[in-house]
């Protein structure tokens, strides 16, 4: 297994938050939806992060006692290989989370250990239950959120480029009250 740890960017550091965001084959599960916010690309789900934008990104989100966002470092390569995160309800203890894998590094068995770390950062949280939505299409992140315990707790249609598709809802209970 991968040994990564998650390290929580400094603001000269987003560079790799933008490299991300800006590479169509890492973005391209983002693709094809119709959301209204500023700086998205339909065409390859790309999301715009210049520079100018560092500052009050981080301010919102890195210091955001609610919501955690971390890049995943492989401890051998020193590399970042993607990033994590999750947005917590204080009121609810739910958090919708995400996890990105930059596109080079796609099949090289970072999801798992990226989840693994992820959950044991949102129990840390106090988050009680992690939730996130999935295209079933993507049958192979599937398995791994299956693997780790989510299960389905409904699901929706959406459409990508026009097309309908069926999204499954999932969560994983995290804290047992």
């Amino acid at each position: 297994m991968k040994q990564i740890k998650l390290h929580k960017p400094s603001i000269d550091e987003l560079w790799f938050r933008e490299k991300c965001m800006s590479d169509p084959n890492t973005m391209s599960y983002n693709a094809g939806y119709d959301v209204n916010y500023g700086g998205y690309h339909k065409d390859s789900g790309c999301i715009d992060f210049p520079r100018d934008k560092w500052e009050d990104w981080a301010k919102s989100k890195l210091e955001n006692p609610d919501f955690y966002y971390a890049y995943i470092l492989d401890i051998e390569t020193g590399k970042f290989v993607g990033y994590v995160n999750f947005n917590l309800n204080p009121t609810t203890k739910k958090a919708t989370m995400g996890i990105v894998i930059k596109s080079e590094f796609h099949g090289q068995g970072y999801m798992r250990p990226a989840m693994f770390k992820l959950i044991e950062k949102a129990k840390e949280k106090g988050v009680e239950i992690l939730t996130d939505t999935v295209p079933e299409t993507r049958e192979k992140a599937l398995k791994v959120f299956y693997d780790f315990g989510f299960r389905k707790t409904g699901e929706y249609k959406s459409k990508k480029f026009d097309k309908e598709e069926v999204v499954a809802e999932i969560e994983k209970q995290l804290i047992i009250k």
